[in-house]
């Protein structure tokens, strides 16, 4: 009697065992197709973080391109100007079309840019300002499988770069170049440019993941400044603004 109840006993442990692990099985290959699904073909990704921009470029001197409506073309020697960094909350939603090529869309909400004074502008500190818009559309290639949870990825595309709110601010400045009483505007060109872009993801669960990019936009643009004097003489100014943006990106992502 006793050798059949451990019989009995062995079997039911023997049943236990296959059980657990006929479901351990079925809970690792759920696993495992779950996986298979991250940032594969058909799927979106959205992603927002923090954007640093950093400009790289500088500014041409400022020529006098007329007065009165006279042409001069009167470079004033030694001036200049640079743009200054800033940040601002990035945006990009991708689409991939296969399990390794993504079209990504890129935004960054609006963000200032201050024009700051070089050489013999350099005792005016802050000139002016504006607020650029920048999207961009991508091509992106992912390595590795859609199941691995690190990949890195480079990027290649085209933006358009144009300015808002263009705003000439430091009053002694236009004071000094147009004299008491004077007034001045300026416009900024707007610009196709491309996009050169490397980063990396990593994926901490099937539709969360972080990541970070770094991205290279050379723009260049032609400002004009548009003064009057207080007796009403227009003076019109050209410069060659060179940005050529370096961004950082650091986000967190959903994948749908």
């Amino acid at each position: 009697m006793s050798r059949q109840r451990d019989r009995r006993r062995h079997v039911k442990n023997c049943r236990r065992i296959i059980s657990a692990a006929g479901m351990a099985a079925c809970i690792c290959s759920a696993a495992l197709t779950d996986d298979a699904n991250a940032q594969s073909a058909g799927s979106i990704t959205l992603s927002t973080g923090w954007l640093h921009i950093a400009p790289q470029g500088d500014a041409s001197p400022l020529t006098v391109q007329s007065i009165g409506g006279v042409t001069v073309n009167q470079q004033l020697p030694g001036s200049g100007a640079h743009p200054t960094s800033s940040d601002t909350v990035g945006i990009t939603t991708e689409y991939y079309v296969t399990d390794n090529i993504g079209v990504a869309m890129l935004f960054g909400l609006p963000l200032k840019v201050n024009l700051v004074g070089d050489g013999t502008l350099q005792k005016y500190g802050n000139l002016g300002s504006t607020k650029p818009m920048p999207p961009a559309i991508e091509l992106r290639y992912h390595l590795f499988s859609a199941a691995s949870k690190f990949r890195p990825f480079v990027g290649l595309g085209v933006n358009y770069t144009w300015f808002t709110q263009v705003r000439i601010s430091n009053s002694q400045f236009v004071t000094d170049s147009l004299g008491p009483g004077g007034s001045a505007h300026a416009d900024l060109s707007s610009s196709w440019n491309p996009v050169f872009e490397i980063g990396a993801n990593y994926a901490i669960t099937k539709h969360w993941s972080v990541g970070t990019s770094v991205g290279y936009v050379p723009v260049t643009t032609h400002l004009t400044l548009y003064g009057q004097t207080a007796t009403g003489t227009q003076v019109v100014s050209k410069s060659t603004l060179r940005l050529n943006p370096l961004n950082v990106f650091v986000n967190v992502a959903y994948t749908f």
